[in-house]
Formats: C-alpha cells, structure tokens, sequence
C-alpha cells in the first residue's frame, strides 16, 4: 500500500474505488446492521476506523453543487476532484497509514465495478475472478460476522453473502444487493414536498375567500330581486 523512499511515505490505495466501496458499505449493509443494533469489531476490513481514507472523506463539506470545502483548513474548490488532490498535496500527512488499510482492495468483493461503471457495458465474465472475489467476499463474512457470536452475527452472516457474495458467479443466476439497501431522499423531491405543504394553506385560503365572496354576491342579488319585485 505504501512506498518508503527518502524519508516519504507514498500511499498506493485508489481514493476513488475506496469511496465508491464504503458507499457501498453504507447503503448496502449499514441499514441491517443498524437494524440488529449490532457493533462491527475493529478486527473487521469493513469497519470505518480501518479505512484509509475515512477522515479525510468526513472533513469533505459540500456548501454548494460548485463548492467543496476543507475541513482541515476551510479551503473551498469548485469540485470534489479538485479537493482530492488538496488532501493529497497539503493533508496526507493526516492519513493514518500505520493502521489504516485500503478500502479499494475490497472492491472485488463489494461490486464497487457494478457501481462505478454502472452505465457501460458489460464484460464477459471471468470464472478465475469471479471464485477469487467470492473466496475473498466470504471471508469477509467470517471476520464481520462470526457465526458463533450469537443470533444477529448469524443473521448478518446471511445476509453478507446473499447480499454480496452470491453474485460472484458467471451463471447469472443472482445479482448483487440482492437484499435491497438504504434509499436516500432526492433533494428535488424533498424542495417539492416542503414548497406544498407552504402552498397548500394558502390555497385552502383562497378557497375559502372565493366561496365566501361567492356567498355574499348570490345573497346581494337575491336582496336586488325581491326589490325589484312588481308590488
């Protein structure tokens, strides 16, 4: 993962495939994980503290669609790749490499390709690299969740290789996150939901001065009519 040479440490570890998998993490085991209440041990590859990267992502401030700001130093750039390499050039000093591992190394075994080249084509599938990502994908089972630490662990054991490893198979027969995952809400649907509930009073209001004045001029003309009358 690291380079020592003149006294400088050059980390070999994709920031662009670790991000990729821990959002994987995040929206495809997280919310099961949560939902047993089940505390991931520090032994597991998955938990955060053994992501490279993970304080670095968690200093990342996203003010605007064209500004990303430092954590570190309040810097702003006008798109996350141009923040990267800040981290890279002005903050790497602050990655824990001596504990830290690289997420990217997973990425076999989490699908980050299914994500990232979401939209190209698909590739012939390898049968080599498909039992490779598999042998890896259970393993990461087996450390995550030990089957013998109780009914949850057992639970989340499942649910890992059905969620994950299952998919490594050139058969076709099962695709990844199978199980479902963490659905976020879309910031356009939200602004449309707040927008209506502000809107909505105002139109009942409206409404009811319509129908109000609407009362008052049916209740005027009648007066006019028997008026009017012929005596």
């Amino acid at each position: 993962m690291l380079d020592l040479e003149n006294n400088v440490q050059e980390v070999h570890c994709s920031r662009e495939r670790s991000r990729a998998a821990w959002e994987i993490i995040e929206k495809y085991l997280m919310p099961f994980v949560e939902r047993e209440k089940y505390q991931i041990s520090q032994k597991c590859r998955l938990h955060p503290d053994n992501d490279l990267f993970r304080d670095q992502e968690q200093h990342k401030i996203h003010v605007d669609i064209n500004e990303w700001r430092c954590g570190y130093c309040k810097k702003s750039f006008r798109a996350e790749k141009f923040l990267d390499q800040h981290f890279d050039n002005r903050h790497y000093n602050l990655l824990n490499i001596s504990h830290s591992k690289c997420l990217a190394d997973y990425c076999g075994a989490l699908h980050c390709d299914h994500v990232i080249n979401s939209k190209s084509h698909k590739t012939k599938c390898n049968p080599a690299a498909a039992s490779k990502n598999r042998h890896l994908c259970e393993g990461l089972a087996d450390s995550c969740f030990p089957v013998n630490q109780g009914p949850s662990a057992n639970r989340l054991h499942e649910l890992f290789l059905h969620q994950f490893c299952d998919a490594h198979t050139c058969s076709g027969g099962h695709k990844p996150f199978s199980r479902g995952g963490r659905k976020h809400t879309s910031i356009f649907y939200l602004a449309i939901s707040i927008l209506t509930l502000m809107l909505l009073p105002l139109f009942y209001v409206i409404v009811y001065l319509y129908q109000r004045e609407m009362k008052k001029g049916t209740q005027a003309l009648r007066r006019i009519s028997r008026k009017t009358k012929p005596s």
